[in-house]
C-alpha cells in the first residue's frame, strides 16, 4: 500500500486517539488499550514499509505517549468499584448489545422448543427436570401448593445456596466459550429448553399464572442474567472464530477479558435474585399486585442497566 493511501485510511483514527489523550476526554482504560493495540499494529506496518518517513515518526511519538498514559503509576480512586458499575461497564457494554441479542434469540428458540415438546409429550418434562422434581411438584399440587418447593429450607441458607449456584452457572456459560461460541450456545440452549418445559408443565395443569407470579419473582433477574452470562461466553467464543484484524491470540485474550467483565457485572444481580428467592418467593400468598410490581421492577432494572443506560451514557460522552 502506498504511504499516502495508508495515511488516508487511518488518519481519522490517529487524530481521534490523539485528541482523546491530550484533551483529557473521558476514555476508559479498555478503550485506551484497544486504541493502543491498533496503533502499535499501524506502527509495525509503518516500520516495515515506510522506515524513513514522517508517518513513522508521528506514530512512534503517539505510541510512546499512549504507553506512558497506560502504564504510568496512578493512584486508584476509592470509588473504583462504584465507578465500574456506574460508568465504566455501561459505556463498555454498548458495543456488545448485539451479541446480547444473539444470546437472547438462542435462549428464546430453545424455550420455544421446550414448550412445544412438553405440549406434545408430557413425559418430556421428566427427561429434562428429572423424576424426583416432577414427583415432588405433583405431590405439592395435590396438597394445594404448587410452588411449595420454594418454601423449604432456611431463608439464609436458601439465599446463599441459590446465589452461589447461579454465579456458578453464569461462569460456566462464560467458560464454555473457550470451545468457541458453540459451547456457550449449548449452555443457553439447555437452560432454555428447561425453562420452556418447566412452565409448560404447569400450563398443562392449568396452574401457569399461579406458578408464574411466584417463580418469576426471582426468575426475572435470574433468567435474564443467565442470558447475559451467555453473552459473555459468546464474546469469548466469537473472538476465537472471528479475530478480525487482530491475531487470533490477541483477539482471544481481548475477548476473554471483555467476557469476564460482563460476567462480573452480573454478580450484584445474582445476589438480588438469590435474596428474593430466599426471603420473598416463599411468601407466594402475597397480593397479586405486589408480586407483579416486583416482577416488572426486576425486568425494568435489567433492561435499563444493560440496554437503555449504556445508550444514554454513550450519547452523553460521545
Amino acid at each position: 500500500m502506498r504511504e499516502a493511501a495508508f495515511v488516508k485510511q487511518n488518519k481519522e483514527k490517529w487524530i481521534a486517539f490523539e485528541k482523546a489523550m491530550r484533551l483529557n476526554y473521558q476514555i476508559t482504560p479498555d478503550y485506551l488499550a484497544d486504541y493502543y493495540i491498533q496503533l502499535t499494529n499501524d506502527l509495525a506496518y509503518a516500520q516495515t514499509y515506510y522506515p524513513e518517513s514522517k508517518t513513522l515518526q508521528y506514530l512512534n511519538s503517539l505510541a510512546s505517549e499512549a504507553h506512558q498514559k497506560i502504564y504510568k503509576n496512578k493512584k486508584e480512586s476509592k470509588n473504583r468499584i462504584v465507578s465500574f458499575w456506574k460508568y465504566e461497564f455501561p459505556i463498555f457494554f454498548l458495543q456488545y448489545q448485539r451479541t446480547l441479542l444473539y444470546a437472547f434469540l438462542i435462549f428464546a428458540t430453545a424455550t420455544a422448543i421446550g414448550i412445544i415438546s412438553t405440549i406434545n409429550d408430557d413425559s418430556f418434562v421428566r427427561l429434562i427436570l428429572g423424576d424426583n422434581y416432577v414427583n415432588q411438584t405433583l405431590e405439592n399440587i395435590d396438597n394445594g401448593d404448587p410452588t411449595a418447593i420454594y418454601k423449604s429450607g432456611g431463608e439464609v441458607g436458601t439465599f446463599l445456596g441459590i446465589t452461589i449456584n447461579n454465579i456458578r452457572v453464569a461462569f460456566l456459560a462464560y467458560a464454555f466459550g473457550i470451545i468457541t461460541s458453540l459451547g456457550t450456545g449449548y449452555i443457553l440452549f439447555s437452560n432454555g429448553v428447561m425453562l420452556g418445559a418447566f412452565f409448560t408443565f404447569f400450563y398443562n395443569r392449568d396452574l401457569l399464572f399461579e406458578a408464574s407470579k411466584t417463580i418469576w419473582l426471582h426468575g426475572t433477574i435470574e433468567i435474564s442474567v443467565i442470558v447475559i452470562a451467555g453473552c459473555a461466553g459468546l464474546i469469548m467464543g466469537n473472538s476465537i472464530l472471528f479475530p478480525k484484524t487482530y491475531s487470533r491470540r490477541v483477539s482471544f485474550l481481548k475477548g476473554a477479558k471483555d467476557g469476564l467483565k460482563v460476567v462480573v457485572s452480573t454478580i450484584p444481580f445474582f445476589i438480588i435474585a438469590g435474596f428474593i428467592e430466599g426471603f420473598v418467593t416463599r411468601y407466594s400468598n402475597m397480593p397479586v399486585w405486589l408480586a407483579l410490581s416486583i416482577i416488572f421492577s426486576s425486568l425494568f432494572l435489567i433492561v435499563y442497566y444493560y440496554i437503555i443506560y449504556p445508550i444514554i451514557l454513550n450519547k452523553k460522552y460521545a
